[in-house]
């Protein structure tokens, strides 16, 4: 049965997974992109940039295998762009130029309508104004089959996951300390959720958690 999944999301060690005060300069918040430098090493990533090289190892394996099997992805408005508020136009068009990493239907989950937005290489993104549940039900009709990946940021992972739709939870665990930003688990009790921790495995920066749904 396809599932919902968060997979390769990022925390630091005191549990952000952003940092504060995303703008054009820093998509990522803050300090961000020190949550990332596990990822930004690995083959997987050069090759989506159409770069060779990159290292291979546990880390590229799990970033590698965090793309497979999904049909389609939902983001939250802020992991498509720093642009706030209504949509003074449609010139913004995302942060990866004009093929994104994602290669299927990404549902944008928003206050302000606007139409689809298809990109080269297989990417069209659907802005859904009536919340998570009519963005999962769209995102898994679109998916054939496939899994639907949540891909972010830290507010849409944590309302997907104080409802309970969340199936798969793959942290990424790495050894910074950001102090401040968005905190991805403060005030929500994922056992009583029914969240087990099924495995963990240790790569070269960083420290891979699997959380799973019970029945």
């Amino acid at each position: 049965m396809p599932k919902l999944r968060v997979l390769s999301f990022t925390v630091s060690l005191d549990g952000y997974g952003a940092g504060p005060n995303q703008d054009l300069q820093n998509p990522l918040g803050v300090r961000g992109p020190e949550l990332m430098e596990w990822f930004l090493c690995t083959r997987a990533w050069r090759r989506m940039h159409g770069q060779s090289a990159g290292e291979t190892g546990v880390d590229n394996d799990m970033a590698e295998q965090s793309f497979a099997g999904i049909g389609a992805w939902i983001l939250g408005r802020n992991m498509f762009g720093p642009v706030r508020g209504p949509w003074p136009d449609e010139s913004w068009k995302g942060w990866w130029g004009e093929e994104p990493p994602y290669h299927t239907p990404v549902f944008v989950l928003t206050h302000y309508p606007r139409a689809p937005l298809k990109m080269a290489g297989g990417t069209e993104f659907r802005f859904v104004t009536d919340g998570i549940h009519s963005a999962l039900e769209q995102a898994s009709a679109a998916a054939g089959g496939r899994d639907v990946r949540v891909g972010g940021g830290v507010a849409t992972i944590r309302q997907y996951l104080r409802a309970g739709l969340i199936d798969d939870l793959h942290l990424v665990m790495r050894p910074v300390l950001l102090g401040v930003g968005e905190h991805l688990l403060g005030g929500i009790d994922l056992r009583a959720l029914g969240y087990e921790c099924a495995k963990s495995v240790a790569g070269e920066r960083g420290t891979h958690v699997f959380l799973r749904k019970g029945a």
